[in-house]
């Protein structure tokens, strides 16, 4: 017996496809939609998959009139930062046009309720830490400036037209579903845990480095990670708290804890008994030192 439907963008992805599990977990019937750009078909196991872009209007209005969701947790994202420094288009037609597309199907067709996929680089860097969701927002990339841009549309929608939402501002997600079922699988694999244990492996001659004279403890950048089981729980918790008529909310969602690039490398060579191999090279454009979070509010929140 299908439950209740929600539409979610991108959830052929990492954290979309983890997400789709944990939705049906809870009683929920996720319908994804994906490019395949990033995503795999082969991660959509808990529901339909919607090959197409948040981009084509007529898809996303088949979609909707198909299956009638009462919400959309919109991963759906170019998210490289790198990438974005040099193809800043790319980022906000995808991203930023997209998102418009989208919010503009869901209204028409009385959807309300949106959760979305934002981040940590919206705060830029931070000037104090751990960071809160009111610290000051001054992305230092395109990628940043493109989630942040929504985070503002969603809130002239809310105002205009009543679109109630949950931004969740994630740090770093890392992991695997414990069961096996889903797991991490990037093509190029740009995410530091994966690259480590690959190098640990064999599989890649070594780990780069980018960035040993940042101003932390061993010189390298600090991330606050995140398990990405627990980061979809986050997004079921999120959408149960709207349909219950709960009012709009900006949340951080981490551990509170940063480990360095180099602590996560000795961490890496702890578990697997290897040696992981580096090349230490300069910092990449867009890169701050450190980002941890404090989630107080979304504890706070969700329980």
């Amino acid at each position: 017996m299908k439950t209740l439907p929600v539409l979610v963008t991108g959830g052929a992805g990492y954290i979309g496809s983890h997400t789709c599990k944990a939705l049906a977990a809870a009683g929920f019937f996720p319908v994804s939609i994906d490019n395949l750009v990033y995503g795999h078909e082969w991660a959509v196991k808990w529901g339909p998959l919607i090959k197409g872009d948040i981009n084509e209007r007529d898809l996303l209005e088949h979609v909707f009139r198909t299956y009638r969701p009462v919400a959309v947790l919109h991963f759906a994202a170019f998210a490289y930062v790198g990438e974005s420094v040099n193809s800043p288009d790319k980022y906000y037609r995808n991203n930023v046009v997209g998102t418009l597309t989208l919010l503009d199907v869901m209204l028409g067709h009385g959807c309300k309720n949106l959760i979305f996929s934002s981040t940590c680089a919206t705060y830029g860097t931070p000037l104090t830490l751990p960071v809160t969701e009111d610290h000051e927002q001054r992305p230092i990339n395109p990628y940043g400036w493109s989630k942040l841009m929504i985070e503002q549309i969603m809130r002239d929608y809310e105002r205009a037209y009543n679109l109630r939402h949950v931004s969740l501002r994630y740090f770093n997600a890392a992991g695997a579903d414990p069961d096996g079922e889903i797991g991490e699988d990037h093509d190029p694999e740009t995410h530091l845990i994966p690259l480590a244990i690959q190098a640990a492996l064999g599989e890649r001659p070594y780990v780069e480095i980018y960035g040993t004279d940042y101003p932390t403890g061993d010189g390298t950048a600090v991330r606050d990670y995140i398990h990405v089981s627990d980061l979809a729980l986050v997004h079921v918790l999120a959408l149960e708290h709207l349909l219950s008529g709960k009012k709009s909310v900006f949340l951080n969602v981490g551990t509170g804890q940063g480990s360095s690039v180099r602590e996560v490398i000795k961490a890496v060579e702890s578990a697997t008994m290897r040696e992981v191999p580096t090349r230490e090279s300069r910092r990449r454009a867009g890169d701050p030192p450190v980002l941890v979070a404090k989630s107080a509010l979304a504890v706070a929140t969700f329980g």
